[in-house]
């Protein structure tokens, strides 16, 4: 049903506010995903409003779209047509804070550089450095279900997530979890929430355990002739009785994309090596601690160096790493007009022969490449080709060559990030399932009339 008709409009407005509801083509252009734009948006300033939206699509059979600040629109979810953007910016509360518990309750449209600023006063954070973080909001990023460079320590969201509200297909508002830590009631529906791209519903506050504030905080740089010595480390490292809280590996163009600019910057400080020594592969790996805990990491690291050059990085150019970091695959994709980032999930130990296939294969198309390893054993991929049609061919074959070589082997492989022009032709290029009936299920169960748009399945189907 066609979202111009007036008794439709009028629905909306009564529910939000004449104020709330946009139907400017210009205002619209902000809510473009994957070459789609919906006919209106609409931003709810309540959970139960929110209800209603999604009532009111699931009666006249709209097709919806959760949406914040819009930091993930270049993620690779597949949406078709959509009539309505469900904007929830206006959601940006801190509902409950309880420092003394370490627990927090906060509303999904919140900004993390507000939650950020809100939990520092108390000398408390969420391990949560993902991309574009003066931007994001709390519902984007676990909706999304990006990760960090800190879950080398902390885990992922799934681990510190303890409940959450969000609105259903049939536009139920449904609680799961809870405020406290050691909370046991009913089953973790909430946990489904994380990755589904709002595909399953629209969450509409989270519950989050929060940590201390970590003590001063080093990293060291050690720079390889490749990334098997770089890799070689990271095991090492692994062995011992270090627990790092990051442990990155970087591509020498990775290193360039990441660092690069201080060079432009005419800044000199150990991060800079990394961009200048453009051949080489270099591992980051930060550690928190009093005095004496940081020269033991500083000592026994780089004896796992061996051969590696290595700098030590003061607290100001540590800080400015860590920053950095996450920013790869945004980085990626502006450095190239039709970029496009592999994410490889592979045991630690097969991470140099992941690496060493898919590097092959891109240097044998001839295309540009970078990536970042993570020490638990995830790898962003980026291609960064040309836009010309010979460029974007030679990408296409690499992009079919590493998802045959992933179909052969243990490990996984989606495309996570790309340029709207790979969206329609890569959408079902992910390696094969052996739970979709179950994730049919439950995509029927909390959304059976697929009030939805987006639809992580038709990736398999």
């Amino acid at each position: 049903m066609s979202l111009a008709a007036s008794a439709i409009s009028e629905n909306l407005r009564a529910i939000v506010g004449p104020q709330q509801v946009i139907t400017d083509s210009e205002r619209l252009r902000r809510y473009l995903i994957g070459g789609k734009t919906p006919k209106a948006a609409v931003r709810p300033g309540s959970d139960q409003e929110v209800a209603e939206i999604v009532r009111l699509a699931f009666v006249e059979k709209l097709r919806l779209m959760p949406t914040g600040a819009g930091t993930k629109r270049d993620m690779n979810i597949p949406v078709g047509e959509y009539d309505l953007a469900l904007d929830v910016g206006r959601l940006d509360q801190v509902v409950a804070y309880d420092p003394g518990d370490l627990t927090l309750s906060v509303a999904a449209g919140l900004p993390l550089s507000r939650l950020a600023r809100a939990l520092a006063e108390h000398q408390q954070f969420l391990p949560l450095a993902v991309p574009f973080l003066n931007r994001a909001t709390v519902g984007g990023t676990i909706a999304s279900g990006v990760d960090s460079p800190l879950r080398q320590f902390y885990g992922t969201v799934r681990d510190y997530v303890l409940g959450m509200e969000f609105v259903t297909g049939e536009g139920q508002l449904v609680k799961s979890g809870g405020r406290v830590v050691k909370n046991v009631s009913g089953y973790d529906l909430h946990k489904l929430m994380i990755g589904s791209f709002g595909s399953l519903g629209v969450i509409t506050k989270v519950n989050f355990r929060t940590f201390p504030v970590v003590a001063a905080t080093r990293a060291l740089l050690a720079l390889f002739a490749s990334a098997r010595d770089a890799v070689g480390m990271r095991h090492r490292i692994a062995q011992s009785s270090l627990r790092p809280l990051t442990l990155e590996i970087f591509s020498p163009v990775a290193a360039q994309l990441v660092f690069g600019d201080l060079v432009a910057r005419g800044e000199t400080d150990p991060r800079s090596a990394a961009a200048r020594e453009i051949s080489h592969w270099a591992l980051v790996v930060s550690f928190a601690g009093a005095g004496r805990v940081l020269e033991r990491y500083e000592r026994e690291l780089r004896q796992f160096a061996g051969g590696g050059q290595v700098a030590l990085l003061d607290e100001t150019s540590t800080a400015g790493m860590l920053a950095r970091m996450p920013e790869f695959s945004p980085l990626a994709l502006a450095s190239s007009p039709a970029a496009v980032v592999l994410r490889m999930n592979v045991l630690p130990g097969e991470m140099v022969q992941a690496l060493g296939e898919t590097a092959f294969a891109a240097a044998n198309q001839e295309v540009r490449w970078a990536a970042i390893a993570r020490g638990v054993g995830a790898i962003d991929f980026a291609l960064l080709p040309g836009r010309d049609d010979e460029a974007l061919g030679r990408a296409g074959r690499v992009i079919d060559n590493v998802f045959e070589a992933f179909e052969r082997r243990a490990g996984s492989v989606t495309i996570r990030w790309c340029a709207d022009m790979w969206k329609e032709t890569t959408r079902a290029r992910k390696t094969s399932r052996n739970d979709l009936e179950v994730m049919r299920r439950i995509k029927h169960t909390f959304d059976p009339s697929r009030v939805f748009a987006p639809d992580p399945l038709a990736a398999w189907t």
